[in-house]
């Protein structure tokens, strides 16, 4: 018989393999008895001539079929060439598949999948699910993790100061690391490789004030050593700071105008900072924004948008998006989010500590946001089901409008890919250093941030439209020494004259010169003052309170964590946000439509309030959903059925989640614990050569063939994989 086993999945345990050979032996054992008696069929099957089974049509076998369990059907698949032929029917694995995955009726095979069978195989076998390496070296919570492009290294911050890069292969090790420390840095928080990955940019807090908002972001070089290449001041430091280009790079400043009006400035800094001359700029003004109700501008990230320079090649219907994608979905309410304790977990988000005792804001908080469109689903409308430890059925899935489905597979292929290919160079790191080609020929980008209006706290995602930047290559030299000096002395002499007269004898000083004597502008006031701040393209409010962002590998599409207000909430003083839900909702926004696409509601767990709540980190591959939580557990989606998958288990909080951009198949998960968890799929492990022992837990509707759990000796509570 043709040995079938590499086609079929979930045949790795003991029970399956004694199963596999029970069979074959019978097999074996009927085919001799039955020699005489039987002649071979077209198939080259024996068969016993008055046997019922050769008599029995296709559709009882699929029945049959529907009865048994998959792996029953798998085994009794390797009995005969006939079997095995009615075992692939597609029909019993969309009915297995569906069931077992909890995936609703109504979604069609994904586009491009060979067959539900061959889903349900990649859903078992290739779905990150195996503990494969546990990494301990940091000495704190550990905030972040991130991956090269090229999938070979992965980097880590944590309150421990350190930053680390570490090797991706098994098992990891440690390739660098640096203590940041020694540059007075409170800890890292943040990373980011460039796209040729020979540089990584990594972002921190100064040490300072509990309430200081002062960070910093450093450049390190990964090729040829690991050696700090330039130092840029950031504020606030939760602005994280991105890469805008292989050699240039987005951080932060913010300025207070008036009583909670401040001013946030994003500047484009060359990653060489090392020049011949003074009047070489290395850095160069952006934007800047306009902030009202105690926010700022933070979490900044740039996608790469060619749909916005060639809209001809995007035949897309923008029209139903527009009737369709932008539904507001509504949460429901929910008992406001306590602290599960004293402790300030992971990285707080910055806000300033008004001196001022605030009276009740007059602003008219009932005025409602502008509706994008109908609603087409209710909260009640979504299922969800409370997780509580093991005993949780499965996790609540995404809800998708339909035309994300129909554009997820054609995204990919029509997406920034090719922007990617135009920041590459392959150029040594010399040539690239001087950054004067590398700001030319860009791909249309999408700023996007998280800020806000009624509130200091991040509830609005923020868009601007990136088509062209100037950089300059030489600075106005200006006036010289001598006379900067002579200006300066000038304008002492003048306080002490003016500092002697009345405001009406100033007055008239100004009249006789023919001078507009100078008026303080009215900040709060912001149509008086909008000609001076850049416009926001784009404000799209989720209504809560915004923890988390990530983009598709494709940058068609943002997922958003969000823990949502009350419904209905009022908000009187921006100074005194409503209280936050324990969940977190994921919002999908596609970009060509700047509209939510999909909203997972009540998704994964969080319980800090919102005057001490910190980034969840999320991350979004090919096939995949990950984000963190606060329920010591991290979670895995599929991105097109929208169903959870997997929970991966820690000791504490999980900050922050990456997948290997080269590998689906492998996921890093950092916590509060101090770890760092790698997860690979059972497939590679079993390549590796890696005991499947340690594993995530699953999310399926079966469990009654699911083994005891292990014993309590497994500390974070392991158990095996169906």
């Amino acid at each position: 018989m043709e040995e079938t086993t590499d086609d079929v999945p979930m045949v790795d345990s003991s029970d399956g393999q004694m199963e596999h050979d029970r069979v074959r032996d019978s097999m074996q054992s009927n085919s001799s008895f039955s020699s005489s008696y039987s002649d071979q069929d077209a198939d080259g099957g024996t068969y016993i001539d008055n046997s019922p089974w050769v008599f029995m049509p296709e559709p009882v076998f699929i029945k049959i079929f529907l009865q048994l369990q998959a792996r029953d059907v798998l085994n009794a698949g390797q009995c005969c060439k006939r079997w095995y032929k009615l075992s692939k029917d597609d029909y019993i694995w969309r009915k297995y598949f569906r069931k077992e995955f909890n995936v609703d009726a109504s979604i069609p095979l994904k586009r491009g999948a060979e067959s539900w069978r061959a889903e349900y195989r990649r859903l078992t076998n290739n779905v990150p699910m195996v503990m494969t390496d546990v990494l301990t070296f940091h000495s704190h919570q550990v905030l972040h993790v991130s991956f090269s492009h090229n999938g070979k290294m992965f980097a880590t911050c944590s309150k421990d100061g350190f930053v680390i890069v570490w090797n991706s292969a098994y098992p990891s090790t440690i390739r660098d690391s640096y203590d940041m420390r020694k540059l007075s840095w409170k800890y890292t928080q943040f990373s980011q490789f460039n796209q040729t990955d020979t540089l990584l940019l990594v972002s921190g807090v100064h040490f300072g004030s509990p309430h200081s908002t002062s960070g910093e972001i450093a450049v390190f070089t990964v090729q040829n050593g690991f050696k700090l290449k330039c130092r840029v001041t950031n504020r606030p430091y939760d602005i994280f700071g991105t890469w805008f280009s292989d050699q240039h790079l987005l951080s932060g400043d913010l300025s207070w105008l008036a009583h909670l009006v401040s001013s946030s400035i994003l500047w484009l800094n060359k990653a060489n900072q090392e020049v011949d001359s003074e009047h070489t700029p290395v850095r160069n003004q952006m934007y800047k924004f306009y902030n009202r109700n105690a926010s700022s501008i933070r979490a900044i990230m740039i996608a790469n948008c060619p749909w916005l320079s060639d809209p001809p090649e995007w035949k897309i219907d923008i029209g139903n998006l527009l009737r369709t994608g932008g539904t507001e979905q509504k949460s429901s309410d929910e008992e406001p989010g306590t602290s599960g304790g004293a402790r300030r977990a992971g990285n707080p988000l910055s806000h300033y500590q008004m001196n001022q005792d605030m009276d009740s804001d007059d602003e008219d908080d009932d005025e409602e946001e502008p509706d994008d469109g109908q609603e087409q689903r209710t909260t009640e409308d979504v299922p969800y089901q409370l997780l509580v430890g093991d005993q949780a059925d499965y996790a609540s899935p995404i809800q998708y409008l339909e035309e994300f489905r129909q554009e997820y597979e054609e995204s990919y292929y029509e997406s920034s890919d090719d922007c990617l290919e135009d920041d590459e160079d392959d150029a040594d790191e010399e040539e690239l250093s001087e950054g004067e080609e590398d700001l030319e020929n860009l791909c249309p980008k999408y700023l996007i941030f998280s800020t806000g209006s009624k509130t200091y706290t991040p509830h609005q995602i923020g868009f601007k439209r990136i088509t062209r930047v100037n950089f300059p290559r030489r600075l106005d030299p200006g006036p010289s020494l001598r006379e900067r000096i002579a200006l300066r002395d000038r304008q002492r002499e003048l306080q002490v004259i003016m500092a002697e007269m009345s405001p009406e004898e100033i007055r008239l000083q100004y009249i006789l010169q023919n001078e507009d004597p100078p008026n303080e502008p009215n900040w709060a006031n912001y149509e008086a003052v909008a000609g001076r701040f850049d416009k926001v393209d784009k404000l799209i409010d989720l209504h809560g309170h915004i923890i988390g962002m990530g983009l598709s590998p494709d940058h068609r599409y943002l997922y958003v964590n969000s823990r949502p207000w009350p419904k209905n909430c009022v908000i009187r003083n921006p100074l005194d946000p409503p209280a936050i839900a324990q969940e977190i909702d994921i919002h999908v926004i596609d970009l060509v439509s700047l509209k939510k696409v999909g909203k997972m509601l009540r998704a994964h767990k969080a319980y800090t309030p919102n005057t001490e709540c910190f980034f969840i980190f999320l991350d979004v591959c090919d096939n995949y959903v990950a984000s963190g939580a606060e329920d010591m557990h991290a979670y895995l989606w599929d991105r097109y059925y929208g169903v959870c998958l997997a929970k991966y288990q820690h000791a504490d909080v999980v900050n922050s989640v990456a997948f290997n951009p080269r590998d689906n198949e492998m996921l890093v998960t950092t916590s509060d614990d101090y770890e760092i968890k790698i997860w690979r799929s059972l497939s590679k492990a079993q390549k590796l050569g890696i005991p499947t022992v340690n594993r995530a837990s699953e999310f399926r509707k079966q469990k009654n063939n699911r083994p005891p759990p292990q014993p309590q000796q497994h500390q974070h509570g392991m158990r095996p994989f169906v």
